[in-house]
Parts: structure tokens; C-alpha cells; sequence
């Protein structure tokens, strides 16, 4: 993380429906799996109605490619799902980006532990992408997205989920993205899904 971070990611911001809620998505290049994710959230809400209006979605690099557009190989992968590459440019994770995130997850469980050693005051809203996923998937409707994010922290502590981390494509054959592909568009669908439901939007 950026030199200016504090160790404090301070309390989790509140929601009102006149703010958008803050998605941020985390790796370490900011090129594959973050953007990845971050686009296919996007895509997802976008189709649930309210999406575009209750949440601004965003990630950034643990160490960045900053400046850089998606790897080609992802930004295809993102492209067979549904996804828009277009516009995208790769950002250095900050400590501000933390604190100001509703919901903040990573790729990894490391990378998790990179971002809370930073901001440990974000841990509650801090989680892996397969995490936060898992623990939605079968989850009572939530009032609001700070409602769904804190439910999620307190079924974190009852039992373990399958699976954490996301593989990182990068520099690694084809089927090593469509794998990554597959799984980023699968959390990410079930945590757009949950989300979408946290401000009334109907399910699919």
C-alpha cells in the first residue's frame, strides 16, 4: 500500500440511499483479477435495476501497474463473460481508498492481511472475494449493504469457507485465465446478487 497510509481504517462508512455504496477490489497488479471483478460486479448490478444508482465500484493494486489498461489475456476473458475492458486503467491501493469502502475485498487471503495491516480497523469489512461470496450465497435478505457486510463478519467466526483465494493468471497459459475468469464471474455474481437484494432491487 501507498507510503500515506495510516494504520487506522476507521469505522465502516454509513449508508444512506442518497451515497452510493462503496465496492473496492483488491490485488497486487491491478491488471487481472481486481478489474476482473470489479467489471463483472458492475455488469451484474447493472442488470439488477438499482446497481448503477446505490454502489460505486473500484480497485486498485497492492503494487500496481499504475497507468496500465487490463492484461490482454483478462480483458478477453472479462469480454467472453459479458464485460467491458474499455476505459479501464490500473491504480496504486491507498489507505483512503480503504477507509472510504463499505465493503473492501481482496484475491487473497495475503493480500487481505496486507490491506489489515494497514487499516485493521477494516477488518470487519475486509474479506476474499471467494469469502465474501460464500458467506452471502445463502444469506437472510440484508436492510442495506452495511447490514449484509456486517451479518457476513459475524458468520465468518462459525465455520470455515472451501475455498479463499483466487489463482493469479498473470503470465500463465490461457486456460489458467478462463479458470480465473470462471470464478471471478461466479463470486462475483453471488455477492451483485446480494448486494442488489440489500437495497430492493429484485433477483433474477
Amino acid at each position: 500500500m501507498a507510503a500515506q497510509s495510516s494504520r487506522a481504517g476507521g469505522r465502516a462508512p454509513s449508508y444512506t440511499a442518497a451515497v452510493p455504496f462503496v465496492v473496492l477490489v483488491v490485488c497486487v497488479g491491478n491488471v487481472c483479477r481486481s478489474p476482473m471483478a470489479e467489471r463483472v460486479l458492475r455488469l451484474r448490478l447493472d442488470q439488477l435495476t438499482r446497481g448503477a444508482e446505490a454502489f460505486s465500484l473500484s480497485s486498485a493494486g497492492v503494487r500496481a501497474l499504475a497507468g496500465h489498461p487490463m492484461d490482454a489475456s483478462s480483458a478477453a476473458e472479462l469480454e467472453r463473460i459479458g464485460g467491458d475492458p474499455a476505459g479501464f486503467v490500473s491504480a496504486q491501493l491507498t489507505a483512503s481508498m480503504v477507509e472510504s469502502a463499505g465493503l473492501v475485498l481482496t484475491a487473497t487471503v495475503d493480500l487481505r492481511s496486507r490491506v489489515l495491516a494497514e487499516s485493521p480497523r477494516a477488518l470487519r469489512r475486509t474479506f476474499t472475494l471467494r469469502e465474501f461470496a460464500a458467506l452471502v450465497a445463502d444469506a437472510e435478505p440484508a436492510s442495506d449493504p452495511v447490514e449484509l457486510v456486517a451479518a457476513a463478519a459475524q458468520r465468518r467466526g462459525r465455520g470455515s469457507v472451501a475455498e479463499y483465494d483466487l489463482p493469479d493468471p498473470i503470465g500463465r497459459p490461457a486456460p489458467v485465465h478462463r479458470e480465473v475468469a470462471d470464478l471471478v464471474e461466479e463470486s462475483s455474481s453471488t455477492i451483485a446478487r446480494a448486494l442488489a437484494a440489500s437495497v430492493g432491487s429484485p433477483a433474477p
